[in-house]
């Protein structure tokens, strides 16, 4: 059989069409489409505003930059997540403390987030990263509520659930209710830009921030200027009050960490069809719960939510290593997410331990990724679903 990832990009001749048409238009990066892809991303979550970036690691970046942080300052974060969540504290001279996960959920888990707190009295938190891990939504009403009660920012890591929401859907990622949310369009991801991450959020001032760190701190909007007129002019007399077209003013250091306009029809293109997709992801994890539950071998499958978005489908099971081989041979590529960022060696270094986070190590232990995407064929996951039987019956 043809070789099935545990993820996959789809493109469609729609897609194709857009990123041609940016492409023979006046601008390649730095054009209107940006603007538009961020203001359509904004409305599909429901926040006021939207940054686009060039990735989601550069959306981390510029979120704890504008968000603040010292070097004697600590960061909450989760285990259970790609590096780069918890690096960008370190990119901006932070320090980490790791919260275990809640077993049920795989989000981290707050009542350890508060024993950190609460055991910690010499150290200053000073903001909390928690993961909407697979497509499910932290309560990201809960985590506000903790974060003021303990004087702390709040960054919602929402890359894996675009679209999803909790039960009574009064909480959507990346919706407003951190102080900023991040997003990746990375290829296996819901909607893709080949590289390109967004932040949203409902505050101007977070918001206007953002747009001067993404461009090498640099801003063209004379109501931000601190330079006074005659300077700006090169000490020319003008007797009127505007700044010269050509004036822009570097106030602070920042990046370029620009994304395209290509890039930018590419993601406007897969938003239109983003909710169709959406659907399709929670029909193949619908069939996966219904055909793998009481299976032998597998200890516990990650539920079915109506809110959750299915960027993974994740399983906990015996004998993981062998099951992992075993449907390689038959040209299945299943994943492993993720690693504990607490026993990386980097981390390591910093005095963290096995045994340190029980539940996220655990977790780590026996949990694999089975194919899911929305173009998986329903075909394709009944294939899926007999080899592992299978492997478990002949086990």
């Amino acid at each position: 059989m043809n070789p099935i990832p545990y993820g996959r990009q789809e493109i469609t001749k729609e897609d194709i069409e857009a990123v041609v048409e940016a492409l023979q238009s006046d601008y390649l990066t730095q054009g209107p489409l940006i603007k538009a892809f961020e203001d359509q991303f904004a409305s599909y979550t429901g926040a006021k505003y939207a940054v686009a970036l060039s990735n989601g690691t550069a959306a981390l970046h510029l979120s704890v930059m504008a968000l603040g942080i010292q070097k004697d300052e600590y960061v909450i974060c989760t285990p259970l997540t790609f590096a780069a969540s918890v690096n960008c504290v370190k990119y901006c001279g932070g320090n980490v403390l790791f919260a275990d996960i809640d077993p049920e959920t795989y989000l981290m888990d707050l009542s350890h987030a508060d024993q950190l707190i609460k055991a910690n009295p010499d150290k200053k938190i000073v903001g909390i990263i928690p993961v909407d891990f697979a497509g499910r939504v932290v309560d990201l009403n809960g985590f506000r509520a903790f974060a003021d009660n303990n004087n702390l920012w709040l960054l919602e890591d929402a890359c894996h659930a675009p679209g999803g929401y909790n039960e009574s859907k009064d909480q959507t990622a990346g919706g407003g209710v951190a102080d900023l949310s991040i997003f990746s369009f990375h290829p296996v991801k819901h909607i893709a830009t080949g590289e390109g991450g967004m932040i949203t959020t409902n505050d101007k001032d977070l918001y206007e921030k953002l747009l001067v760190l993404r461009t090498h701190g640099i801003t063209r909007n004379d109501e931000l200027f601190q330079n006074d007129l005659v300077l700006a002019n090169g000490n020319a007399k003008e007797d009127h009050n505007d700044y010269p077209a050509w004036y822009m003013e570097m106030q602070e250091l920042g990046y370029n960490y620009r994304i395209t306009d290509f890039q930018s029809a590419l993601g406007i293109s897969q938003l239109k069809r983003a909710d169709q997709n959406l659907e399709k992801r929670k029909a193949i994890a619908s069939k996966y719960v219904s055909a793998l539950a009481g299976q032998k071998g597998i200890i516990r499958i990650q539920a079915f939510n109506e809110g959750h978005a299915y960027h993974l489908m994740v399983l906990e099971v015996e004998d993981r290593r062998g099951l992992y081989d075993y449907l390689r041979k038959q040209n299945i590529f299943c994943q492993i997410h993720y690693f504990p960022v607490h026993l990386m060696p980097y981390y390591k270094q910093f005095g963290w331990k096995e045994g340190d986070l029980p539940h996220a190590e655990k977790y780590y232990s026996q949990c694999i990724s089975i194919p899911m995407f929305p173009t998986l064929a329903m075909t394709d996951v009944n294939t899926i679903i007999e080899l592992i039987k299978t492997y478990y019956d002949n086990l």
